[in-house]
């Protein structure tokens, strides 16, 4: 097994396509014709997970968050991630890092987090907008099951828990080849006159180029006519953050304490809310100041994140109790979901996953 095996994977379940535009995700360092021997999943890559890749014979690393994330000018002997790309070169090993694509998926680091916290229901905070296309392509009767199959096999016509979705109307299509033309129904320089159906197919618009020329092969004819329509519709397949409810109403105090027990923190920064009961919880794993309105537009009694600036703080007081759980305590329950699928991927293969035992947390909290 390769690690482009393991990467495509990956990826249809947290497409490269959804990142961020600035993200960097993808195979950071190694080749992805390699193959495997053992995999070390961690969230951050550095210098001890690199050793501990070497203990443990790993040659693919899986991160969460980039090793390279900024342009890298040089690399050159004593700066910080110039070391650890000279040490993984020299020990082939490979790193593949899955970020924000893997924020924005579907059981992904805030669905972990809402899993994690034992809220219902979880669904999406906020979905992505904007990054839908329908693809309209007029076929003729006979051809439509075989070029829906190819659009559909292409990643088409997917809509949250439903594939193979499609809208399909029956018309007349009309045509004249000319001289040079080569039609596959009908003559030459003669006005045709053919039974189509009008296929409409939602396409992510990362998948557009590749559903396009999969549509083009399956159809008969020599110039395919059809449109492409992009849309400003929610995407009900990827989002940010998770939205869910308690099983049961907790207490402002009784909350916070669920909360440290079930994040397993001693140390994290709130802000008072308007309810003294607790159930609609949102969350977002790693930096989510960004959707605090969003959370209080659902109604949420409490919203946990990371990274809060002291104004978002006082923007959510009286309005909804505010968390700051902390970067990586929010994002550490992910590698158990990445973890869980590749074993299911990979089984009797061999091949070893290990988790990264250590912290690569750069924070620590200091007690007098």
């Amino acid at each position: 097994m390769t690690i482009e095996n393991i990467t495509k994977y990956i990826e249809t379940w947290a497409p490269k396509g959804i990142a961020w535009e600035r993200d960097n995700v993808g195979l950071q360092v190694g080749s992805s014709q390699q193959k495997i021997k053992n995999i070390l999943l961690c969230l951050d890559v550095n210098e001890d997970v690199v050793e501990d890749a070497i203990k443990k014979k790993c040659n693919l690393i899986i991160s969460h968050h980039p090793l390279i994330f900024y342009p890298i000018k040089k690399i050159t002997a004593g700066e910080k991630t110039s070391d650890i790309i000279n040490k993984l070169i020299k020990n082939d090993i490979a790193v593949y890092s899955s970020h924000t694509n893997l924020d924005f998926t579907k059981d992904g680091v805030s669905f972990q987090l809402a899993k994690k916290l034992g809220l219902n229901s979880i669904r999406f905070l906020k979905n992505i907008s904007e990054n839908l296309s329908k693809l309209v392509v007029f076929v003729p009767v006979g051809f439509t099951e075989k070029v829906a199959e190819a659009i559909h096999n292409s990643g088409g016509g997917i809509i949250g828990e439903y594939t193979n979705c499609s809208f399909r109307l029956i018309g007349k299509g009309t045509f004249r080849g000319s001289d040079k033309s080569n039609p596959s129904i009908g003559e030459k320089g003669k006005l045709e006159f053919v039974d189509e159906v009008r296929l409409e197919i939602l396409v992510n618009n990362f998948d557009l180029p590749n559903v396009i020329t999969a549509m083009k092969n399956a159809h008969p004819y020599e110039e395919v006519a059809y449109d492409v329509y992009p849309l400003k519709n929610e995407n009900v397949n990827y989002g940010m953050g998770a939205f869910g409810e308690l099983t049961e109403e907790l207490s402002t105090k009784d909350f916070l304490n669920y909360v440290s027990k079930k994040l397993g923190i001693k140390n994290f920064r709130y802000t008072n809310g308007k309810n003294k009961k607790i159930k609609a919880v949102a969350v977002c794993g790693g930096s989510g100041s960004d959707l605090l309105a969003t959370a209080i537009h659902n109604n949420a009694d409490a919203f946990i994140t990371a990274d809060i600036k002291y104004h978002t703080f006082q923007d959510a007081e009286k309005k909804l109790l505010l968390i700051d759980a902390g970067h990586y305590e929010t994002e550490i329950f992910i590698l158990d979901e990445i973890e869980r699928r590749l074993e299911q991927f990979i089984k009797s293969s061999g091949i070893e996953i290990y988790k990264y035992k250590g912290t690569t947390n750069p924070i620590s909290f200091f007690n007098n």
